[in-house]
């Protein structure tokens, strides 16, 4: 016989869960990968941050070759199946 199972989700429950230590290490090993397959270390910068509601990590360029890499190539855009 089925049981009725009640499940309350509080908005300040999603928040905690999306701003935790385990999401933020989930999203920073994503960003890493994703980085590590658009090329060296030294041409791109992993950033992770808790904003007002959630985690966020961000792969940006940190050389002009990688700048430059990305607008002829988008090499960066490209990645960015490595952190799937």
């Amino acid at each position: 016989m089925p049981s009725k199972v009640r499940i309350e989700i509080t908005p300040g429950a999603i928040q905690e869960i999306l701003k935790s230590a385990e999401v933020q290490a989930d999203l920073r090993d994503r960003a890493e990968r994703i980085a590590s397959a658009a090329g060296s270390s030294e041409d791109y910068e992993v950033d992770t941050r808790v904003g007002r509601t959630r985690a966020r990590a961000s792969v940006r360029t940190a050389s002009f070759e990688a700048m430059r890499d990305e607008a002829e190539n988008r090499t960066l855009t490209r990645a960015l199946d490595a952190g799937r």
